[in-house]
């Protein structure tokens, strides 16, 4: 498929993403065609304006304000849609699709609310839609999931998959910076949004966690029943007694089998300082992947930025043209329109160890009255630790006194907590974080 001569190309958004593709396909065509044997030619820049185009001295010839003028053209055989958001480019994919266009797209939020109409659209018109850029940025983490591990019964994987909160988060933990001070440098460096809501609530993480467990485990997952905690609630005092307990904070996608169903979240989660995740720093990323015959893999490197994800979206470009891609499409049975429901369990039912911080009165037996009702609920405490009152804890006087409790479920310990915030004492309400351990390796 587009070997003997060029593969002609058009794409649909010139922005920080579209602009850095159209720079390498413009720049590098000599070397990819080297390297692939694949000779790549854009044919057309589709938007409504062209002020990127032209600041980055692309060709006025490839602009076009007409997407129909792409689809009939017989020599396009590559559509790449980097829109971005959920309407508009849903229509454009949809319209590519029906005129038997393939499709590259790094749209994660789409792929996350209709991703599985759009795949099965593809498959029904026979043509594909490859999407690596949609999770990780440039790396080459999508696949992993679909090609490099198929030979494998996933059983986990855990994802710094945010690079505005990874940096936010290295900046609270190495400097000692607010939540507050962090995001205002992350805006500064120009790694967060004006608006960083998306980010920063774990919004974001969701849609890549939503697109990547459909993969990993061949099953139709749903956005709406993932729980999802951001980072914008987050004390520098939690992160603080992290470190002192040998954990370090990252705001982690999950996804693992348990019984039952699989249990999938996003949220602000120790891990301790000896697993390779805790040495991601600055807005980089990194997943880690647990399979049944390789055991532990992890993919690292820049996971957003024109640069970094216009690479993602070229090299789907040069597996669409030399043939891999769309056989890979029509063959194997991962992908998400073609998986079966699957339970996703509640928060409550999430399995894992907790780390429990409570502010209360330094009077005796308060921490015998919090022992006992954890106690009641069927929580073991694996470990306590209390520290003289801060002079900043709002509401009077108290001490701040931490646990940590073996493996529980998640519910029985939020109303554990209920029931002991209500205890005359109590200061402040207490907080609840994951303690996420190594997956055990199966080989």
């Amino acid at each position: 498929m587009g070997i003997a001569g060029s593969f002609k190309v058009a794409l649909a958004g010139c922005g920080t993403v579209g602009g850095a593709v159209a720079k390498i396909l413009v720049r590098d065509r000599e070397l990819i065609k080297s390297r692939s044997g694949v000779d790549l030619e854009l044919k057309y820049i589709i938007d409504i304006r062209f002020d990127h185009a032209k600041e980055l001295g692309l060709d006025p010839g490839l602009f076009q304000t007409d997407l129909e003028t792409a689809l009939k053209d017989p020599e396009i055989q590559c559509v790449m849609e980097l829109i971005g958001g959920t309407t508009l480019a849903r229509e454009v994919i949809r319209r590519c699709l029906l005129a038997k266009k393939p499709v590259v797209t790094a749209n994660k939020a789409l792929l996350a609310h209709h991703g599985a109409e759009l795949w099965a659209l593809a498959r029904r018109e026979g043509v594909s839609l490859a999407f690596e850029a949609s999770c990780g940025g440039g790396i080459p983490l999508i696949r992993a999931f679909y090609d490099g591990l198929l030979a494998n019964r996933l059983d986990a994987f855990y994802g710094i998959v945010n690079g505005t909160c990874n940096f936010i988060l290295t900046e609270m933990i190495q400097n000692g910076a607010s939540y507050s001070q962090a995001l205002k440098q992350a805006q500064e460096e120009g790694l967060a949004e004006a608006d960083p809501t998306l980010d920063v609530s774990g919004g974001d993480s969701a849609h890549k966690l939503t697109i990547m467990a459909a993969l990993a485990f061949g099953r139709k997952i749903e956005l709406e029943k993932i729980p999802v905690t951001g980072i914008d609630a987050l004390e520098l005092m939690d992160v603080a007694f992290a470190q002192e307990l040998g954990y370090v904070v990252k705001l982690l996608a999950v996804a693992q089998r348990q019984s039952g169903g699989l249990s999938l979240r996003v949220r602000p989660a120790f891990i301790s300082k000896a697993h390779p995740l805790a040495w991601i720093s600055g807005a980089f990323n990194a997943v880690s992947i647990y399979g049944h015959a390789v055991g532990h893999t992890m993919y690292y490197g820049r996971g957003a930025g024109g640069s970094p994800t216009a690479s993602a979206v070229v090299a789907d470009l040069i597996q669409i043209a030399l043939g891999a891609y769309p056989l890979l499409f029509s063959q194997v049975k991962v992908w998400p329109d073609l998986g079966e429901e699957e339970v996703q369990l509640g928060p409550d039912q999430i399995t894992s160890r907790f780390y429990i911080r409570t502010v209360m009165q330094d009077t005796p037996g308060m921490f015998a009255q919090m022992s006992a009702i954890l106690s009641k609920h069927g929580i073991s405490i694996s470990s306590a630790l209390q520290k003289e009152p801060p002079e900043d804890i709002p509401g009077g006087t108290g001490v701040p006194v931490v646990v940590t409790t073996h493996t529980t479920q998640e519910g029985l310990v939020r109303r554990a907590l209920e029931e002991f915030d209500k205890t005359p004492g109590v200061r402040q309400k207490s907080v609840l974080i994951d303690i996420i351990d190594e997956h055990p390796e199966r080989i």
